[in-house]
């Protein structure tokens, strides 16, 4: 979906249309969550910092985020997505991957079956959406961001070679900002550049990762479209309206956090062993501390104490704390737990 919050604050309130907005967040504190076209025109980008966005856009408007709308628009786009195939993968909200190697009665190619969702996600929300069409997940992904918004690319075998050697080296889906530097000071500024390196190279560069990102620079991606993608993690956050500098007072909004996660892992059905605290100071730097513990736990009660603890072995508060987040994770996967045995010699 191309921008998606953003485009249905738009659609329901005509008074935002062609305006630069942000959803989340207001221009004193808080994250961008999704900005309008507009806005992205001045460089503002979600998970960026409000006070920062509006430094590159004096007139942003910031938008209350409505999550059961997004939510339901999420259900309408899935269900269009069924009548096409069963093979799918959500990564978000607004964006799934398709597996359509076998075609719908009626159609003769994978880019007719694009432009027809395409045109009834619009039908059916008013809304519009990119789609890129190609033999593996890693070009798709690529090929969606091509000729966004409310545009299609397709690679094919016979292209997707030509295509990738002429890339930008820090557009390729999976290298992030961090790589694509190291990458720039070894001189691989395109695609062109990183298929001239040898696996034998790359991994001594980069470690395991040297062979996936030799495998990026061919256009190979031997990923299957996994219907039933297992979730790693629930959890919660709150950034304050002000920084909080003192344990005792963020206590309450730990008990409001956990119960909030709680909920979500019964919602889910999952038990975790493992609890994780995220503190993201007044100056944006972040910490995680975590804790794993030999039995499962998704209860509220358990939830805070653990994190208390957690909480109060960190140093350093009075720095000023503007997020706090909660993670449950290493879930229950439903086999049994095996006991180990002693040797008595």
């Amino acid at each position: 979906m191309d921008a998606f919050f953003a485009s249905v604050e738009q659609r329901d309130n005509i008074e935002l249309q062609g305006k630069p907005i942000a959803v989340g967040g207001n221009q004193y504190r808080g994250v961008v969550a999704a900005a309008s076209y507009e806005a992205r025109k001045f460089g503002v980008r979600s998970a960026m910092a409000s006070q920062k966005a509006v430094q590159l856009c004096p007139n942003l408007i910031f938008v209350k985020s409505r999550f059961k709308v997004y939510q339901k628009i999420s259900s309408q786009v899935k269900s269009i997505f069924k009548k096409y195939t069963n093979l799918i993968e959500p990564i978000s909200l607004d964006e799934a991957y398709l597996d359509i190697t076998n075609l719908p009665e009626g159609f003769h190619s994978a880019t007719d079956v694009a432009q027809q969702i395409r045109k009834e996600i619009f039908e059916t929300t008013k809304l519009t959406a990119s789609a890129g069409v190609s033999f593996n997940k890693f070009l798709a992904k690529i090929s969606s961001d091509v000729n966004k918004p409310n545009g299609i690319f397709v690679l094919t075998p016979t292209n997707a070679q030509n295509f990738l050697a002429k890339l930008e080296i820090r557009k390729f889906y999976g290298i992030g900002k961090v790589t694509a530097s190291k990458f720039q000071k070894m001189g691989i500024l395109y695609g062109s550049d990183l298929l001239r390196f040898s696996l034998t190279s790359l991994e001594q560069y980069f470690g395991k990762n040297g062979k996936r990102y030799y495998n990026l620079a061919r256009g190979i991606d031997n990923r299957t479209v996994k219907p039933h993608r297992e979730r790693k993690s629930i959890g919660a956050e709150r950034t304050f309206s002000s920084d909080i500098d003192n344990a005792e007072d963020l206590l309450p909004h730990i008990n409001s956090i956990a119960k909030t996660v709680a909920k979500r892992c019964q919602e889910n059905g999952k038990k975790g062993r493992t609890i994780t605290l995220k503190i993201k100071y007044g100056d944006f730097t972040q910490i995680t501390r975590g804790t794993t513990s030999n039995q499962y736990k998704y209860l509220e009660n358990e939830i805070i104490d653990q994190t208390k603890k957690l909480l109060f072995d960190i140093d350093r508060i009075e720095r000023g704390v503007r997020l706090l987040g909660i993670t449950v994770s290493n879930f229950d996967n439903g086999k049994k737990n095996t006991k180990q045995l002693s040797l008595d010699f």
